[in-house]
């Protein structure tokens, strides 16, 4: 966006009164939303947005600028603004800034601008009419497409410059089944980093007819036990539990605030042998993945917990400073109105060896989890509380009638002490992970796996599964 000089100055200015690191983020973001309801598109929003952060790092504080216009002069006078906060002894001079090119590619077969919008209604037209044909009992469908094409420039005081473009697509369906006065929703989402080609029409048909059978399916369901038992969590239901009630708590600035139930754990037994949890910001085509994090520095895989033992956290640059240990690609942020901070990027708990059937068949009598819904967590004490978006009794290893109205209640770190069964399998699902005010796309996943015993909440106190 800007020659390397200009970037160099606007660094030097940064550090005109000292500190010990200054960083600027430039953006430019081009998004595509198309929405549709009740048989109609109700929008379609187009637009760009631009801008640029500057950053500086003195000690333990951190001051930070912005703005829309992408001009040496406006980024001369944010900078100027920030090197206020800052005071040292050896102000910056000049900044010798080197390129540093990406080691991942990530092939982007259709970009999504060169697709019309029209391309893009008709998708979200399709995959509401394939919602509303599973059965007549839908009455309702909305469709949201999106996607996102964003430039980024990312230079520091370390001489690190970077430029990158990421790339978005993602469609999610919610579907309301009524029979007289009983209402159920049932949603299902897909995306990546990857471009139009995601939306491929069969696969968002498919999406949508998901998401209405489960909403459908919850008509007939029945009310869920309560009590403690045996719980398999499918690898369809997602990662929601490593996200949420693990994942978090192993940010390095949750650990270094005392605000992680991880805090001061670092090799030692945390959960089962055999699981193992593992952040990734390489894999091919999924929601959390770019090149390099939005500090400049290259995405990788990083173990956080290996064969039970806790071995790492995720580390931004600053984070990572404290520790005396190296970043570890997760330095994210929401846009260039705000300051980077450690976040997830692909975040699961890694395959093991059962069969995934031979899981459920163990259990006599418990609850199969095949979807998980929204929740709270105590990043603090690991304290959970989850609902089930789809789940089924099991009864002598078979699934059995679908519930509704179940909870998980339980406590993270306790939890992965005590699985058991470890499937071969791996589930991904993909979100909005929000933290401080910021979202970011991230994708969690997780093999089948049993849990002995956890509190199932419901509205059948009968005692039994």
């Amino acid at each position: 966006m800007l020659d390397r000089k200009i970037l160099g100055d606007v660094l030097a200015t940064a550090l005109r009164h000292g500190g010990d690191f200054a960083d600027i983020f430039l953006e430019n973001r081009a998004t595509t939303l198309v929405s549709g309801e009740d048989k109609k598109i109700e929008r379609i929003k187009t637009g760009v947005d631009s801008g640029a952060g500057v950053r500086v790092v003195c000690g333990d504080t951190t001051a930070y600028a912005y703005t829309n216009k992408i001009t040496a002069a406006d980024l001369l006078q944010a900078a100027d603004v920030a090197s206020r906060a800052a005071r040292g002894p050896q102000p910056v001079v000049a900044i010798d800034l080197r390129k540093v090119e990406p080691t991942l590619d990530l092939d982007i077969a259709i970009l999504p601008d060169a697709v019309p919008v029209a391309d893009k209604v008709a998708v979200v037209a399709a995959a509401e009419k394939a919602a509303r044909d599973v059965d007549e009992r839908i009455k309702q469908v909305q469709v949201v497409y999106g996607d996102v094409i964003q430039d980024v420039t990312i230079a520091n005081s370390l001489g690190r410059l970077v430029e990158d473009r990421r790339v978005r697509t993602r469609l999610s369906v919610n579907a309301v089944a009524a029979a007289g006065a009983e209402i159920q929703t049932g949603f299902e989402a897909r995306g990546g980093s990857q471009g139009f080609e995601l939306a491929a029409m069969d696969a968002c048909e498919q999406t949508a007819r998901e998401a209405a059978r489960r909403a459908v399916d919850a008509l007939e369901a029945k009310a869920a036990p309560a009590g403690k038992m045996p719980v398999v969590m499918a690898g369809a239901a997602g990662g929601t539990m490593v996200h949420e009630a693990c994942g978090h708590g192993l940010e390095a600035d949750l650990v270094q605030k005392g605000l992680s139930v991880y805090a001061g754990r670092a090799g030692q037994q945390v959960a089962a042998p055999g699981i193992t949890v593992v952040d990734d910001g390489t894999i091919p085509g999924r929601y959390g993945t770019m090149r390099f994090d939005d500090e400049g520095f290259p995405t990788r895989k990083t173990v956080l917990i290996e064969n039970g033992v806790l071995t790492g956290f995720m580390y931004d640059y600053l984070t990572a400073r404290r520790d005396k240990a190296s970043p570890t690609g997760n330095g994210r942020r929401e846009s260039f109105e705000h300051k980077p901070i450690p976040r997830m990027r692909n975040t699961y708990i890694a395959p093991g060896k059962d069969d995934p059937d031979d899981v459920i068949g163990s259990v006599k009598n418990g609850l199969l989890v095949k979807k998980m819904g929204g929740g709270q967590v105590n990043t603090i004490n690991g304290d959970f509380v989850f609902d089930v978006a789809e789940g089924y009794l099991i009864r002598d290893g078979r699934v059995s009638n679908r519930v509704r109205g179940a909870t998980l209640a339980g406590n993270g770190p306790e939890v992965l002490r005590r699985i058991d069964m470890i499937g071969r399998d791996l589930g991904f699902t993909i979100g909005t992970c929000g933290k401080d005010g910021q979202g970011a796309p991230v994708s969690d996943a997780q093999p089948t796996i049993r849990i002995p015993e956890i509190i199932v909440g419901g509205t059948d106190h009968s005692g039994r599964p």
